[in-house]
């Protein structure tokens, strides 16, 4: 299926290709919702601002945060495994090979993309899925997720009921340092994810506006638009 716009100069086709698949849609908005319900319980259980007039026993605040937290934690971990799977099986897109720059192509759309990000250029990169710094930054990205995973893991044996097989996560705790670091490496990784999840957001309106193919509408649909100039007589 293709469109064709009229602007100054020669007529252009727009292709629509689908780039992102259902599953990958899919964990998207559930790591995003997922990511918003953790950082505020977490953020909460690590300072508790809101007080009741009666005994703590009778509202259960803490323990209410701390439920929804692990049941948000449960689906956040369920869903970076997913995509993580995805990374092997789905189209060219998403897989792995395109979140590792090793390629020449891929260097390359990696150093024009920092141009571009860093306003050292005005030159879009033109790529239907992810370009190579884009890639690489969500692979760093999910490296914290898995980090937070293993911290969160450490940090709840503490309070995993007895005979629970969570309780055999306790080993992380030496790995971290201890309680207090992984605490800390936690916190530090709920931040690190949400300065990322703002800079994100302000990049995609940045391109979707410098380069209208599609790209904010994508991770709804699926599918972008890959321009192709035509002559004038089509």
């Amino acid at each position: 299926m293709s469109t064709v716009t009229e602007e100054a100069g020669p007529r252009v086709s727009l292709e629509r290709v689908y780039v992102w698949e259902l599953p990958v849609r899919l964990t998207h908005w559930l790591l995003f919702l997922s990511i918003l319900v953790l950082a505020a319980t977490g953020y909460y259980i690590g300072n508790p601002f809101i007080s009741v007039p009666e005994p703590a026993s009778a509202h259960f605040v803490m323990a209410s945060m701390r439920s929804v937290h692990l049941y948000a934690s449960i689906v956040f971990t369920l869903t970076t495994l997913v995509r993580l799977y995805w990374a092997f099986v789905g189209n060219p897109y998403s897989r792995w090979r395109e979140y590792i720059p090793v390629s020449r192509a891929r260097l390359r759309s990696f150093k024009q993309a920092f141009l571009f990000y860093t306003f050292l250029s005005r030159e879009p990169v033109r790529y239907l899925g992810h370009n190579g710094l884009a890639a690489f930054t969500y692979a760093v990205i999910f490296g914290v997720y898995f980090l937070m995973i293993a911290t969160g893991l450490a940090l709840y044996t503490v309070y995993a009921p007895l005979g629970s097989p969570l309780r055999g996560f306790a080993s992380l705790i030496p790995i971290f340092g201890g309680l207090p670091v992984a605490r800390l490496i936690h916190h530090i990784g709920m931040w690190a994810i949400l300065i990322f999840a703002v800079i994100h957001v302000y990049f995609v309106v940045l391109y979707s506006i410098v380069e209208p193919v599609g790209i904010f509408d994508s991770i709804f649909s699926g599918f972008k638009f890959r321009p192709r100039p035509r002559s004038s007589r089509d």
